[in-house]
């Protein structure tokens, strides 16, 4: 399976930044970033308030428009997270990292505590806004993965992501 990574939907000064493990094969086979019909992430989005209507995975370009991109720590699209190799996550942190100093978001959110773990090397990572973030001056706020594959309560993970907003408004107030 030789399937090619999908864009980044980045630019600089956005308001928020998801960052998930890596591409799915349907996300390759479609171009669009959370296509798997088993993945909860764009009904989540719109239950926790982040966007105003439940979007769908082809209009994820859209959403810059709204100050919010995409991005994933390792750029191989796989079957699962479990297929990414020590080297790829080695490299796709390092990676991210220069991208979170480079477009300078206002919150970085990984779709999941082991991008956050990978990406900032610690082991044991809390829900929600992280103390000691990597990338000063950006908010580094850890999230549920949204993959079907999560046993979690929906109404806890979107619990978790509906402090977002808060967040957001609470950085555009301090302008």
């Amino acid at each position: 399976m030789n399937l090619e990574p999908i864009p980044d939907h980045i630019d600089k000064g956005l308001r928020l930044l998801f960052v998930g493990f890596n591409p799915s094969v349907r996300s390759a086979e479609t171009g669009h970033h959370y296509a798997n019909r088993n993945n909860r992430f764009w009904n989540i989005l719109y239950q926790a308030g982040i966007t105003e209507r439940k979007f769908e995975a082809f209009e994820d370009r859209d959403l810059l428009q709204r100050g919010i991109g995409f991005t994933n720590i390792v750029a191989r699209p796989t079957k699962a997270a479990a297929d990414i190799t020590k080297e790829e996550y080695i490299e796709g942190a390092r990676l991210l990292r220069d991208k979170l100093e480079y477009f300078r978001p206002k919150v970085a959110c990984f779709v999941g505590k082991g991008v956050y773990q990978q990406y900032s090397k610690v082991k044991q990572a809390g829900w929600g806004v992280q103390a000691a973030p990597v990338t000063q001056g950006v908010v580094e706020f850890v999230a549920p993965s949204s993959s079907g594959l999560v046993r979690m309560p929906m109404k806890e993970i979107v619990g978790i992501y509906a402090g977002i907003p808060a967040i957001l408004q609470e950085l555009e107030e301090k302008k």
